[in-house]
C-alpha cells in the first residue's frame, strides 16, 4: 500500500508541498525529479541524499523559509504559508517567560549578525529554556561549524514536515 500523499499531487501541488517542507529550490527540484516514491523510507532517504548534495547557497535558501526562534510575531506575517507548522514546532517558545523571550530575541540578532543566517534548531519537543541554552552554546562556534550544525537541524525539520505528506 502506498500511503504517500505526495505521489497523488500534481507537479504544482507537489512543488508547493515540498517547498513547505524545505524552501531550498534545488532540494525541491531534486525531490520532484525522484517522484513517485515507493515507500516512506525511500522518500526519507531521497530527501537526505538530495540535502547532502547541496551547497551553502541552498542551505541559506532553506533557512530563509523559517521565522526566528522565539519571534512569534513574524509567524503570521512573513511566514504565512508555514506559520502553522512553525508555530507548532516552536510551541515551547510560546510558553516562555518574558526574560527568556527577550534574551532569545537579543541572541537571535547577535547570531544573525555573526553568521549571516538565522539560528536554526529542530525545536519540536524542546522547551524555551532548552532552545535558549542551545543558542548560547552555538553562538560561540565558527561560521563553518555553525553552518553544518544548522544544515543538520534543517534536515531534521524537513523530515518531520515530510511525515505530514504520508
Amino acid at each position: 500500500m502506498n500511503s504517500i500523499k505526495l505521489n497523488t499531487l500534481t507537479e504544482t501541488q507537489a512543488k508547493q508541498a515540498l517547498t513547505h517542507c524545505c524552501a531550498a529550490p534545488n532540494w525541491v527540484a531534486g525531490m520532484l525529479k525522484a517522484l513517485p516514491f515507493k515507500n516512506k523510507q525511500q522518500m526519507f532517504e531521497c530527501a537526505q541524499n538530495v540535502w547532502e548534495n547541496l551547497s551553502e547557497p541552498d542551505y541559506l535558501a532553506a533557512f530563509e523559509g523559517h521565522p526566528q526562534i522565539g519571534d512569534l510575531s513574524t509567524l503570521g506575517k512573513k511566514y504565512a504559508a508555514t506559520a502553522q507548522k512553525a508555530s507548532h514546532e516552536q510551541a515551547g517558545m510560546s510558553q516562555a517567560n518574558e526574560q527568556t523571550l527577550q534574551t532569545m530575541i537579543a541572541l537571535n540578532k547577535q547570531y544573525l549578525t555573526k553568521f549571516g543566517f538565522i539560528f536554526i534548531v529542530c525545536a519540536s519537543g524542546k522547551t524555551a529554556e532548552q532552545m535558549l541554552s542551545l543558542i548560547e552554546q552555538r553562538i560561540n562556534n565558527t561560521r563553518m561549524t555553525e553552518l553544518h550544525i544548522a544544515a543538520d537541524e534543517q534536515a531534521k525539520i524537513t523530515k518531520i514536515r515530510l511525515e505530514a505528506l504520508l
